[in-house]
Formats: C-alpha cells, structure tokens, sequence
C-alpha cells in the first residue's frame, strides 16, 4: 500500500493550515495588552498563509471526496489542531466533557463517511 497522493494530500495541507488558523484566531488569548487592531492585522496576515494552504486542499481533495467528506475531514481536524493547540499552547486542561464531545463528533464523521444508510 503506498502513498496515495491525491487522498492523502489534501489531508496534510488542510492539517498545515489549520494549524495557521488556529494560531490566527487564538494566539492573542496570551496577550490581552496588545491593541486589538493590532491582533485583527496581525491574525489577519497570519491566515493569509491557512488559505494558500486550504484552497489547494480542498481543490485536490474534489478529486476523491465529495464536498461534505472534504468539510468533515477539515472539521476533524480542526477540532484535533485545537485541542492540542488548547493544551500545549493556551495550557489548558481537557476534560472527559471534551472527549464525549469529540466522541460524538467522531461518530458524525463516521456516518458522513459511510455513506447512505439503507
């Protein structure tokens, strides 16, 4: 089994720049002293580089999912990004509330994968 660019590829750009946007919408939570206009410029440049990276994403991706599978993996994984992001940036702690919510977001994804129910 190897790598299968176009079903693999967009997953990675869209892991990269949810990454960008996640940093974009929540880095400044640590700098409450920074201007607000500030922050939206600053936030604003950092996710000009999460479209350049989600764009091609979800243009490739068109070639082996369908719109809705496209919007649940980027939703996926943006819940993944910033569960993370939460806990090792924002110092966070996630609680068992956060993963039943995960989990139930999880089983979502699985029921947009599967297909039709008959």
């Amino acid at each position: 089994m190897g790598f299968n660019v176009p079903t693999l590829a967009p997953i990675g750009l869209l892991i990269a720049s949810n990454l960008f946007m996640t940093f974009a919408w929540y880095w400044h939570l640590k700098f409450h002293s920074v201007a607000l206009w500030a922050v939206v410029l600053i936030s604003w440049g950092i996710a000009f580089f999460e479209y350049w990276l989600a764009i091609p994403a979800n243009r490739l991706g068109s070639e082996v999912y369908s719109a809705s599978e496209l919007k649940t993996i980027q939703e996926v994984i943006s819940l993944s990004v910033f569960a993370l992001f939460a806990v090792l940036y924002l110092g966070e702690k996630l609680t068992w509330n956060h993963a039943i919510g995960f989990g139930f977001i999880g089983l979502g994804a699985f029921f947009i994968f599967k297909g039709p129910l008959k």
